[in-house]
This record gives C-alpha cells, structure tokens and sequence, in this order.
C-alpha cells in the first residue's frame, strides 16, 4: 500500500492532482480544503495517503496533514460513508469546523454540506461525538467586487465548476463568488468561498 508521496507537484485542478515522484505520476484525490492549500505546479509537495483498492482500480486519497488524514480514517469507519462523501465532508468544512460541529452536536450545521443529508448527519454526530469532544491527537474541537478580465471569468469558471460538482447549487456559489476580489487567486477564491458556506 502507498502511505505518502513527495515529489513535484505535475497538475492540479480541483479535487485531484498528479504528483511526480521520480518521473512518476500519481493521480490523486484531494479535499477542497486540501487543494486550496497547495504549492503552485512544479513545486514539492508532500502527502500522506490513503490508498482504497478496487476491482478495477487504486484510488489515492492525499492528505496535507495528519488531522485531516485522521478524520478521513473516522468518516470512513462510519457506516454508508464512502471515501466520496468523506472527501465531501472534508471538502465543505475545515477540519476543526467539521470537529467543532461533530462534538457540539450540530446536525444542521452538517447537512450544509452537499451530499451529507439529515440521518446521515446523525449518524456521524453519534458515532463520532465522543472522538471529536476529544480531538485529534488530545487536541480538543475548538469551537470585493470581481473586475471583468479573462483570467477573472476562468478562475470564476473554475471555482464555480469545482463547487457545482460537489452538490452546491451555481446560483448560490456565483452569489458567494461576487464578494472576492479580481486579484484573488484560484485557491483562494475557493477558500473564500468554500468558508463563507460553512458559516
């Protein structure tokens, strides 16, 4: 099984990027959250990893961090939740946002999230509470206007199309897009984005 990988980073878009390692490429899943934290392309990069076998094929899951990897691994424990609506929780909510709700009980905070609906928002909160009133590693949960441009419309274009494959509506994500600046770059505008529907 693949643990981690570090190497250049080849290309990314959201949701999944190929790492080189030795000449290597690896195609591999990434949280939002996770891609809006990247280096640029070309740059080093280091992830741990979740591989997930199939009949047809592995899937790598890459992580940025321990914490975020460690919430994967309880989602995943979690009855009904595959690795997509896990990298979905992941991707809608930064990992102390998602442990802070997790511990605090707050189903409707949860069900924001694309995909997650009310039961299995539940279920979550009573298989997990007691981990996330804990923490991860005894850490415990803690609770501009665009100006028109090419490059502005692709980055939109890009984010808007990475929010409307995650389950949100475009409307929406074009409504929550109008606040971030023209100079803003793509990962950021994601972040942005991405921290004003977890609110």
């Amino acid at each position: 099984m693949i643990g981690g990988l570090r190497g250049q980073l080849g290309r990314k878009k959201p949701g999944e990027i190929l790492v080189d390692v030795g000449g290597v490429f690896y195609q591999v899943q990434v949280s939002l959250q996770a891609y809006a934290s990247l280096p640029a392309e070309g740059c080093a990069v280091t992830l741990d990893v979740v591989t997930e076998v199939r009949e047809d094929a592995f899937v790598l899951f890459g992580f940025l961090d321990e914490r975020e990897k460690t919430l994967f691994g309880w989602l995943r424990g979690v009855s009904g939740v595959g690795p997509k609506l896990a990298l979905a929780v992941l991707s809608g909510m930064p990992v102390e946002e998602t442990l802070a709700a997790l511990a605090g009980g707050d189903a409707v905070r949860l069900t924001t999230i694309p995909g997650l609906g009310r039961k299995t928002s539940e279920r979550l909160i009573l298989e997990l509470r007691e981990r996330a009133v804990k923490g991860i590693d005894g850490a415990p949960a803690r609770g501009g206007a665009t100006a028109p441009g090419a490059a502005v419309r692709e980055r939109d274009e890009e984010v808007l199309s990475a929010l409307v494959n995650l389950g949100y509506k475009r409307t929406e994500a074009e409504r929550a897009l109008r606040s971030v600046a023209a100079d803003v770059p793509l990962e950021d505008a994601l972040r942005s984005v991405l921290r004003r529907f977890a609110r």
